[in-house]
């Protein structure tokens, strides 16, 4: 640590540098430091098979391009971090260092290291506000139990509260018509458009989202300035009508889904929703029809994260994609709910898995290619961080589609919540994005039983 006087230094626990491996870059003037403890676990998580390589590697990368060749003298001093204004942070390597006896944690576990280096640290500089930062929330507890001050990193996170995230859709009660004073109504090829006034409307709105009422009017916003909003009128009884390789929408909402996901002209669509609302079979459905029956897809391209996940295929028999198939159980599910009335459903669905480019692809296989003319389908992606979640959504080549389905009620993932969620994340990035569209999917229409559990248990 530097001599020179600073008001905060921030301590980035291992975890932080694999949400955001350029993390070290978010802390504007301010002193960033780096524990040894922390190096030496991405050194030995930068080969392993988790999921999370990809990001230790690159952590690694960023730190050593500020460090370069400076001495340790230097290093201890600190190094001055890239900045886009005149104040520069400065970022430094933290040696394990013992306390008195008193103070000491157990020195078996790595997170009581380095919580045992920042209470010797903070005797040292008790001048500077030692401030540990880290995505555990016991080992904030710890930290504050022992005098040192712990926060989560919020840098990447966009909200508060997820109640404020877009819903994809603003539903009014009675008439929406009845709050519009002005109106303008064209008829384009293929179209009705209305165009209003922008103070007209008491939320705020984006781009592909729907507008609904209880006189069953439902439009979608395919303009927005200061000025107007430019409304794409839809017919309700057509959007009820719309049929994807036999499946037909339960409900409006599923059906604001099907539109945006046979949308030819959306490239990325993210369908959120409980256990059981549709996500799954609705973006199967339409892969396959937009695949085989229209031909605009060379292939579809199915992935899931999960925890442990490239860990444990490694144990499986098999090809990748026989490895990869008890982990998206969910799809081929879906996929015999599709033929559930045919009168050979096996058949069937052997038929389609053969007629059907369908391949199953390890998560750190997507985020290494670059796949063109295909539709990818990520399950559970509540389960990314956002770095993981650019880093695959990147991945999307020319006349590619992207399709995200998550339950940000059923995150898995440690050091992830609602609001730190990557699909959280890229919600709030790509509203008003002109080629992506969302919906949060209402109820559970998978069944009553399931319903009911979703609401009681």
């Amino acid at each position: 640590m530097p001599n020179r006087r600073r008001t905060k230094a921030y301590v980035i626990d291992t975890n932080v540098l694999i949400h955001d491996p350029t993390a070290i870059y978010k802390f504007e003037e301010h002193h960033v430091v780096i524990p040894m403890t922390v190096l030496e676990e991405l050194d030995k998580l930068k080969l392993s098979k988790s999921g999370v390589s990809l990001e230790c590697r690159q952590a690694i990368r960023n730190i050593d391009s500020v460090l370069g060749e400076a001495s340790p003298e230097e290093i201890s001093e600190g190094i001055a971090l890239p900045s886009a204004t005149k104040q520069h942070g400065h970022l430094s390597i933290l040696m394990d260092k013992p306390v008195q006896q008193s103070t000491l944690l157990p020195n078996d576990l790595n997170d009581n290291k380095i919580i045992n280096s920042l209470i010797f640290l903070q005797q040292q500089r008790p001048k500077t506000q030692i401030i540990l930062v880290t995505k555990d929330i016991n080992m904030r507890l710890k930290a504050r139990g022992c005098g040192i001050a712990a926060e989560d990193y919020h840098n990447t996170q966009l909200v508060s509260d997820i109640e404020s995230l877009t819903q994809g859709f603003h539903k009014y009660p009675g008439s929406f018509w009845e709050t519009i004073e002005k109106v303008d109504t064209q008829h384009e090829p293929g179209r009705t458009v209305h165009r209003i006034a922008r103070q007209s409307m008491d939320q705020e709105v984006f781009t592909n989202q729907y507008i609904l009422d209880d006189q069953n009017f439902i439009a979608r916003v395919i303009e927005v300035d200061d000025q107007h909003i430019k409304l794409w009128d839809k017919s309700k009884d057509g959007l009820m009508q719309n049929e994807a390789w036999g499946l037909v929408p339960r409900d409006i909402y599923q059906a604001a889904a099907l539109d945006l996901l046979l949308d030819e002209d959306i490239d990325l669509v993210t369908l959120t929703g409980s256990a059981g609302s549709g996500k799954t079979i609705l973006a199967l459905a339409a892969a396959i029809e937009m695949t085989v029956a229209q031909n605009r897809f060379n292939r579809i391209i199915a992935t899931r994260s999960i925890r442990g996940l490239d860990e444990d295929i490694g144990f499986l028999p098999g090809t990748e994609t026989e490895k990869m198939e008890p982990w998206l159980g969910a799809i081929t599910d879906n996929l015999e709910a599709l033929h559930m009335d045919d009168e050979n459903t096996h058949g069937s669905i052997d038929y389609i898995l053969q007629k059907v480019p369908l391949q199953f692809k390890s998560l750190n296989y997507i985020r290494g290619r670059s796949f063109q003319k295909s539709l990818i389908i990520i399950d559970e992606s509540q389960n990314l961080t956002p770095h993981q979640m650019k880093t695959i959504i990147t991945r999307a080549g020319a006349g590619s589609k992207v399709v995200c389905l998550g339950n940000l009620a059923q995150i898995d993932t440690p050091y992830l919540n609602a609001t730190s969620s990557g699909l959280t994340y890229l919600n709030e990035r790509f509203k008003g994005f002109s080629l992506g569209g969302s919906i949060e999917l209402q109820g559970v229409p998978r069944s009553a039983l399931a319903e009911y559990a979703e609401s009681h248990l």
